[in-house]
């Protein structure tokens, strides 16, 4: 297959990488390394996919020109539409219209730990669930506030929010009940930097979000508690030693059986992420597209809502 990488920044060096000789050219208007300064420039049989790395901002032009010609499509998250569905729903119509693959990237889903903790929420084994904590803050409050197009709007919330949001869809599915803003704060930036999220009192599982930018030491942890026992994650497999924990309830009371295993090795979610869109692309002549357009929607009606009652709280 192959590739173009639209945007050079971090993600897009990360991505060029990963995509090695599939890929075919770059595009970037500022970067002087970059093959083509505007994806129209690209002569259309020259590529069959393209991993999209931009802003926010000129994202939605980006891929309607590349849908549009059926081209399949990795985008970075988040993908939202601020104005609500429409313009995902548009994205959706022309990916189906042209049986192309449009995919948003969170590569999370692919770490270790969190298809092992899928696996045992799938088994049942750990009962009914009462509770999900999750904690995902790194240090880059300063970096943030140098970027004139990041440090903006809500901020952390659709940074590492959205990858937080997305694994409650991997792990739970879509909550029944909705989720609300329980704190939120611009401690060091005119964004958002530190925010949690919860569901309400009563909902099942219970679900607590807590996102910074405030984290001097990049960190990931994970609370889960059931009714027949409990799971953790200790950081993820970027910044190990990524811990698993799993512990087996006794009743009527006591210590817990319990199995901690510990993962030191690369980060695998980029290529093993490479490799499932390029799965994707494979079946979609036959699948008439495809991609998680689906999960966006949801998605951005949660960050949107999530957004709305952030500023509320807290007007700019």
């Amino acid at each position: 297959m192959r590739v173009v990488v639209v945007g050079l920044g971090i993600q897009g060096a990360k991505r060029l990488r990963v995509a090695g000789s599939d890929a075919v050219a770059s595009v970037d208007p500022f970067r002087a390394e970059a093959s083509f300064r505007d994806i129209r420039a690209v002569p259309l049989d020259s590529y069959d996919a393209a991993l999209v790395c931009t802003p926010d901002g000129v994202k939605m032009e980006v891929l309607s020109h590349l849908l549009g010609h059926g081209k399949h499509v990795l985008v970075e998250k988040p993908l939202i539409d601020e104005g609500g569905p429409q313009a995902l729903l548009q994205l959706a119509e022309l990916a189906r219209t042209n049986a192309a693959v449009c995919y948003t990237a969170y590569n999370h889903r692919f770490e270790p730990y969190f298809i092992r903790m899928k696996r045992l929420l799938d088994s049942g084994s750990l009962g009914r669930i009462y509770r999900c904590r999750m904690f995902y803050g790194n240090g880059t409050a300063r970096d943030v506030r140098n970027s004139a197009w990041r440090d903006r709007d809500p901020g952390v919330l659709p940074d590492l929010g959205s990858h937080l949001l997305d694994t409650v869809l991997f792990w739970f599915g879509r909550p029944d009940t909705p989720l609300r803003v329980v704190s939120c704060n611009r401690f060091e930036n005119r964004a958002f930097d530190h925010v949690v999220v919860g569901a309400p009192a009563g909902a099942m599982p219970e679900i607590e979000l807590e996102m910074t930018l405030l984290s001097w030491r990049n960190h990931f942890t994970c609370d889960i508690f059931a009714e027949n026992g409990s799971a953790h994650i200790e950081s993820l497999c970027k910044w190990g030693p990524s811990t698993f924990t799993h512990r087996r309830r006794k009743l009527p009371s006591g210590r817990p059986d319990e199995e901690a295993t510990v993962l030191v090795q690369p980060d695998p979610t980029w290529e093993e992420e490479y490799a499932h869109f390029k799965a994707l692309c494979a079946a979609a002549p036959q699948a008439g597209g495809g991609g998680n357009i689906d999960n966006d929607l949801w998605l951005n009606d949660r960050l949107n809502a999530l957004a709305a009652m952030a500023l509320e709280k807290s007007p700019p």
